[in-house]
């Protein structure tokens, strides 16, 4: 009798185990994608929303480009231009999804304000001159009142600006805790973070380490940008390496709000760039990911984009073409929508 009891007690605990197995496998961050086309269609606008409604649980608007400065300081009216575009995400909205909204002050080489729709920097003596956070402030109040986030980067990839332009780097610091503090007076029940690349955070010389470490336990949530590319990093032990020093700066929820890595080599002549890459590199780095925040409890993971945009390109301004290019080949799918090894990691993670 005592060795049924025996066996009784062995098959429970086996049953108890092998049921919390199970549930510690089940997905416990969300992933999602950008908005980001691949061509320059309304055909391939719906057809990425449409995606994303499938194959994702969250999502991310990511506004990186021009700010109607002269609008907003002024408060007169704002560019057609700019509303449409806002109007067209407004319409679009998923609303089963949370959403991500990321917006950027800084430029595309993160070294000044971003560009107004003349082309032109405003003027300022100080990064935090009170017309510049005014304005800015109503800009992400619009966008805010627009779009109702659940998340919010207020601010794109900052350690970039204290990397590339330091002497300014003071000035945002400031600038950001007073953007900050009122948008969490006027909307206390959202996520707010700046961004940080993460491959420009990793392997820095130790006070540009502590700056940032410093800086960021001010967000709600640790928001990383990562294109492990960038730094030549290309297999899974080097990818691991930049996940376990990210873990040791923060107790914060970390979220991925924007990430990829190339499937294919990347070349740019004009800027001397070749770097290696394939379907198999892109997964393992997938791979290698999504473990991390499964076992982290990431808040979310968002890659941007999901499919190579190699039709978009030719439409991009000449100037900006070389830039494009670096990111061209980073999508689950490839230019002509078919799969690539990444996406059935993707699935099988998503689907749990």
């Amino acid at each position: 009798m005592k060795t049924y009891i025996a066996l009784f007690f062995s098959l429970l605990f086996l049953v108890s185990c092998s049921k919390e197995d199970t549930e510690a496998e089940k997905q416990n961050y969300k992933m999602g994608f950008t908005t980001f086309p691949y061509e320059f269609s309304i055909e391939s606008v719906n057809d990425t929303y449409n995606f994303i409604e499938q194959n994702a649980d969250i999502y991310s608007e990511h506004i990186d480009n021009t700010i109607p400065w002269d609008a907003l300081i002024n408060q007169t009216e704002l560019p057609t231009a700019f509303t449409d575009e806002i109007n067209s995400k407004v319409n679009r909205k998923i609303n089963s999804h949370p959403l991500l909204l990321s917006v950027s002050i800084l430029n595309t080489l993160r070294t000044d304000l971003e560009n107004d729709f003349d082309g032109q920097v405003p003027t300022y003596t100080s990064l935090s001159d009170e017309h510049i956070e005014n304005g800015y402030f109503r800009y992400l109040e619009y966008l805010i009142d627009r779009l109702s986030p659940n998340y919010l980067v207020m601010a794109m990839e900052v350690n970039e600006l204290k990397k590339n332009n330091p002497t300014k780097w003071e000035e945002y610091k400031q600038l950001g805790d007073n953007i900050r503090s009122r948008l969490k007076t006027k909307y206390p029940s959202l996520k707010i973070a700046e961004s940080f690349t993460l491959h420009n955070w990793y392997e820095k010389p130790t006070d540009f380490v502590n700056e940032i470490r410093e800086y960021s336990s001010k967000s709600d949530f640790l928001a990383i940008s990562f294109y492990p590319f960038i730094m030549n990093k290309h297999t899974e032990e080097e990818f691991q390496a930049a996940f376990d020093f990210l873990h040791s700066q923060t107790s914060k929820p970390i979220a991925f709000v924007e990430t990829n890595t190339i499937a294919q080599n990347l070349s740019i002549p004009n800027l001397d760039v070749f770097i290696p890459s394939s379907q198999a590199e892109q997964k393992v780095y997938l791979e290698t990911l999504l473990k991390n925040a499964q076992k982290q409890k990431y808040e979310f993971v968002i890659w941007w984009a999901h499919r190579d945009y190699d039709r978009l390109l030719p439409f991009f301004p000449e100037e900006a073409k070389d830039i494009g290019l670096i990111w061209r080949d980073t999508g689950l799918l490839d230019e002509d929508g078919n799969q690539r090894l990444a996406f059935s990691v993707w699935k099988e993670n998503f689907d749990r």
